[in-house]
């Protein structure tokens, strides 16, 4: 990182990374040439999970690439009397895999929706849910192999 006084370690990058909603993940598309998506993601320990459909571009890439690159954006203000901003943001290296291990599955999706949809959380909501859709649901997990946060704060 070019701007060492900016940077931040990992902890700080995770913390960023859990106060994001979604995050956005860059790998290689067919023809060579970049391809990113954003996704409503997740973090385990030093892993990310998110679901998605069991088929489409961006899985037929990771078959074919599983490395990819994520970037998150926690904050971003724009000082009221520079030519600034001050932000918070995290980026990851990792290998994305299937899940296929039900058990993962439940879990990464039980975090999930702990995460972006709190709320509905409450009776049997989630288990219904997981019954009727997780089938037809892919899930899949990116270890992290780097992850570095940087910041810019007000002076």
């Amino acid at each position: 990182m070019r701007r060492t006084d900016r940077e931040r370690d990992r902890a700080f990058a995770y913390e960023v990374i859990d106060r994001c909603a979604y995050g956005v993940a860059a790998m290689t598309g067919a023809d060579g040439a970049p391809y990113c998506v954003p996704l409503s993601l997740v973090r385990l320990e030093d892993r990310l999970y998110f679901h998605c459909a069991l088929e489409g571009t961006k899985l037929d890439l990771l078959r074919k690439n599983p490395q990819v690159c994520l970037s998150f954006v926690a904050q971003n203000q724009a000082a009221a009397d520079k030519f600034t901003t001050y932000f918070q943001s995290a980026n990851v290296v990792g290998t994305a895999s299937e899940v296929t291990d039900e058990a993962e599955k439940v879990l990464a999706l039980r975090a999930l929706c702990e995460k972006l949809t709190p709320a509905n959380m409450t009776g049997d909501n989630f288990d219904r849910a997981i019954a009727k859709s997780l089938p037809r649901t892919g899930v899949w997990r990116i270890q992290i192999e780097e992850a570095t946060g940087k910041e810019k704060r007000r002076s």
